[in-house]
C-alpha cells in the first residue's frame, strides 16, 4: 500500500471489522480486536478511520461504553472488486492525489458502491460529505512537479531495488545511487519516495526525481521496517528537529503569518517591548536560518552567534547581488 504514516486499515481487516460490527447492537473494543487479531490500540485507530470515512460509528468510553453502527452503515461486500477493496482503504488522499496515482475511476467506482442509500441517513440530516471538504495542499506553495507517483507505482508493487537519478535540494545536478524503496508518502501536497539509501531511511522528493531503473535484485528492507514506521520516523525528524534554536524577535502584526509558515517549528516565548515578541526556530543546523529571510526587517536574530553571523552574511550577498543592477 502507498498511503498515509498511519498503520491503514488491510481490506481484510476493513470487512473484518464491519462484518462484525454489523453482527451484533454494540460490542467493545477488546471484543473487537480479539476477533479481528490486533491490539485494541489498533482496533481503536480503524475505528477512527472508519468514522472519518464516513462510517456511522457510535463509540461510547467508559465501564457501560461501547461501539455501535448506527442505521444507514450497511455495507455490501458482494459487489466490490479486490481492487476496489485495495481503493477503500487509500485513505488521506484528496481527489488530485488520487488522479496522480492513476487510482481515481477505481476510488469512484468503490466509493459509489458503498455509498448509503438515498435517505438512509441516521440523523435525518445532510449527508457528511455534503458538510465537509478537504484540501490537503500547503498554503503559499506553488503545485509541485517533476516525477508522477503513477509512474513509480508499477516497480514499487514488484517489490524491486531501484536505481534512481536524483538531485538534493542543495546541488545543481543529479546522481544515480541504488534504494531500496518502502513505498510512497504524501505529505503537505507532495509526493516522496520512502526508501533505504545505504541501509539508511530517506525521504526522495518526487519533484526531484529525474530518472530511475528497476533492479532484478529484491529489496533489502530492514527487519520490521515498514512503509508506515519509517515515514513516521521520517517526518517526526523532519517536523521536530530540536537540534538547532535560532532565537529571535518579531514583530507582533507579522506572527499570525509566521505561525502559519512555521508551523511547529515556531515557538513564542514572551513579549519583547511594544508591537514585538521572542520567539525560537527549530531548525537542524544554522543553515535553516535562511526560511527567516521571507520577514525582512521585521524580524531580528537574537542568537545564537552563528546565527546572527549567517544572516548577516545572505543579508550583505543579497545587497551585493542587487548593488550592481
Amino acid at each position: 500500500m502507498f498511503s498515509g504514516i498511519l498503520d491503514p486499515v488491510t481490506p481484510d481487516r476493513f470487512f473484518t471489522l464491519l462484518l462484525a460490527l454489523q453482527s451484533r447492537e454494540t460490542t467493545t473494543t477488546a471484543d473487537l480486536a480479539a476477533q479481528v487479531g490486533v491490539s485494541v490500540r489498533t482496533v481503536v485507530r480503524d475505528l477512527r478511520w472508519l468514522q472519518e470515512a464516513g462510517f456511522p460509528l457510535l463509540v461510547r468510553r467508559g465501564r457501560w461504553g461501547g461501539v455501535t453502527l448506527l442505521p444507514g452503515g450497511l455495507l455490501d461486500t458482494s459487489r466490490l472488486t479486490p481492487e476496489e477493496r485495495d481503493h477503500l482503504v487509500l485513505y488521506g488522499l484528496d481527489d488530485e492525489q488520487r488522479e496522480q496515482l492513476g487510482a481515481a475511476a477505481g476510488a469512484r467506482r468503490a466509493r459509489q458502491k458503498v455509498r448509503p442509500r438515498a435517505g438512509a441517513s441516521s440523523t435525518g440530516g445532510l449527508p457528511l460529505s455534503a458538510v465537509v471538504t478537504t484540501d490537503n495542499r500547503p498554503w503559499f506553495s506553488p503545485d509541485s512537479e517533476g516525477m508522477p507517483p503513477a509512474a513509480l507505482v508499477g516497480d514499487l508493487r514488484r517489490g524491486v531495488r531501484l536505481r534512481i537519478s536524483y538531485r538534493r535540494s542543495a546541488e545543481t545536478e543529479a546522481t544515480w545511487r541504488v534504494v531500496d524503496p518502502y513505498g510512497l508518502l504524501a505529505k503537505a501536497g507532495r509526493w516522496y519516495l520512502v526508501a533505504d539509501c545505504a541501509g539508511r531511511p530517506r525521504l526522495h522528493a518526487l519533484e526531484r526525481l529525474v530518472d530511475w531503473e528497476p533492479m532484478r535484485a529484491a529489496r533489502r528492507l530492514r527487519p520490521d521496517a515498514t512503509l508506515d514506521s519509517v515515514a513516521a520516523e521520517l517526518t517526526a525528524d523532519w517536523e521536530n528537529p530540536r537540534t538547532f534554536p535560532i532565537h529571535a524577535e518579531l514583530d507582533s502584526r507579522h506572527l499570525g503569518r509566521a505561525k502559519r509558515i512555521l508551523g511547529r517549528k515556531l515557538t513564542v516565548r514572551d513579549t519583547a517591548g511594544e508591537g514585538r515578541v521572542s520567539i525560537t526556530v527549530t531548525g537542524r543546523n544554522v543553515e535553516d536560518v535562511r526560511q527567516l529571510l521571507q520577514f525582512g526587517d521585521s524580524l531580528t536574530v537574537t542568537a545564537p552567534v552563528e546565527a546572527r553571523e549567517r544572516i548577516r552574511q545572505l543579508a550583505a550577498q543579497i545587497l551585493q547581488k542587487y548593488a550592481c543592477r
